[in-house]
Order: C-alpha cells, then structure tokens, then sequence
C-alpha cells in the first residue's frame, strides 16, 4: 500500500477543545496535574495563534462536571459553545455537528477529556441508588468520562482527517490512554504530541505564524524547548539575549 503523508494545513483545520472542565480535569491521572493545566491551556492557544476556527462543547456543565476554564473562554470569546445534556459522543449532537460543518474545514484537530470512555464505577450505582436524583447522578457520571475516542471515530466515518493531541488530552490511567490511542490509530486517527500539532501548523520558522509567534507560545507551553532557544540565541548573540 502507498502511504500518503497528510500534514496538518492550517488553512483546512479546525481546533476542537472538547470537555476540558474543570470538574473532569480531576479525573485525569495519566499526567501530573500541572501538566493536563499546561497541555489544556496550549490546545486552546494553537487556535488563537494560527487563527484557527474553534468550537467548544461541554458536558453536562452545570453538574459536578464543571465548566471550561476560564483562560480558555477568554482566549475564544466569539467560538462557537455548545453545551450538551446527555450526549457521550459530541457528534450525536446536532448543534455541535452543525457548528464543526459550517466552518468547511476538512482536517480536525481535537483533544479532550477524557481520551476514552467507560461506564461510571459500581459504587456510584451503590450510593445513588436510594436517591431520588439518582437517574440525573449516573447520567453525569457517564457523561464525566467524555470523550475524545467516540468522537474522533465518528469524524473519521464522516470523511475528516483527524489529529488527535494526546497531551492535550487526559484519562484515568496510562493503559486505558494506550488503549484509546490504539482504537483510534487503527481507524485511522493521527496522535500526535502538542509539539507535534505546533510545528505541523507552522512548518517554517520564517513563516507567519514563526519565530516571533511560536517562541513565546514554547517558551510558555514548553519550557523546555522555551529554555533551550533562549540559551541557543544568547550563544548565537554573544551571550547576549536578543529578547526572541
């Protein structure tokens, strides 16, 4: 079989930040905290950067799940927020199907949490079960473990390319991420690292967005490699920084 590579275009992707909540970001357990923060905080910024259409969708909001930071509504003021009630997989809702349609992009670039999905813990059933909101209780579990798997399939099915961020996204161990970023390689998603998704969009340093617009994001996002340009262009300098 001949492979075709197909590179992110940042003038055919659309950014999809898909239950990054602030309740749900307590699920996560395959990152320390700090970074699911940091990796959450990037994905949203690659939108701005690259001047990306961005839509937004949460879960069941209004319950424990919590709802989205608020670094990330103030980076995307104007995108699209679609709030969902009951729907696990994002593209069962129509409003949301609507809104990623709309923009005609052909290549989604997605992260969320969490990477996978699976059923709220029996003991969940053994609490609420003499409740009389019981019924409004699973359902939030349920949704609380949304989503990036089911949806990135269900893009796939519909003809979009997919790039799937996997440190923008989180989960309740490293095996079940393993496991559903196996899922969705063999249907044909691409998962990628955030490093990965940033210089995909950019490809040339001297390209706009470059240099001046990606070295503040690293250095912020990605310390490491922030820190290294620094040293790299104070050796380039003299040992003087030229303030990139």
């Amino acid at each position: 079989m001949t492979f075709k590579y197909e590179r992110i275009d940042k003038d055919k992707a659309v950014l999809l930040i898909v239950d990054h909540q602030e309740g749900l970001y307590q699920l996560v357990r395959d990152s320390s905290p700090t970074d699911v923060k940091n990796n959450i905080l990037a994905h949203a910024a690659l939108g701005k950067i690259f001047n990306l259409p961005t839509i937004m969708t949460t879960s069941a909001e209004t319950g424990a799940n919590g709802p989205l930071p608020k670094e990330v509504l103030e980076m995307h003021p104007n995108a699209p927020l679609v709030k969902r009630h009951g729907e696990v997989n994002a593209w069962d809702n129509p409003d949301f199907r609507a809104a990623v349609e709309a923009t005609g992009r052909t290549q989604v670039i997605m992260a969320g949490i969490t990477t996978d999905v699976r059923p709220p813990p029996p003991t969940l059933y053994r609490t609420t079960r003499n409740r009389t909101d019981a019924p409004r209780a699973c359902s939030t579990a349920v949704h609380a473990q949304v989503c990036t798997t089911f949806l990135a399939l269900s893009l796939v099915e519909a003809g979009y390319a997919v790039f799937a961020n996997s440190d923008g996204s989180g989960t309740f161990d490293a095996k079940t991420a393993q496991d559903a970023n196996a899922r969705m390689r063999a249907a044909g998603v691409h998962v990628l690292s955030m490093f990965a998704v940033a210089c995909e969009l950019m490809r040339d340093w001297r390209g706009t967005p470059g240099t001046p617009q990606m070295m503040p994001f690293f250095d912020t996002y990605l310390p490491e490699y922030g820190f290294l340009a620094r040293a790299h262009d104070a050796a380039m300098s003299g040992g003087t920084p030229s303030g990139l």
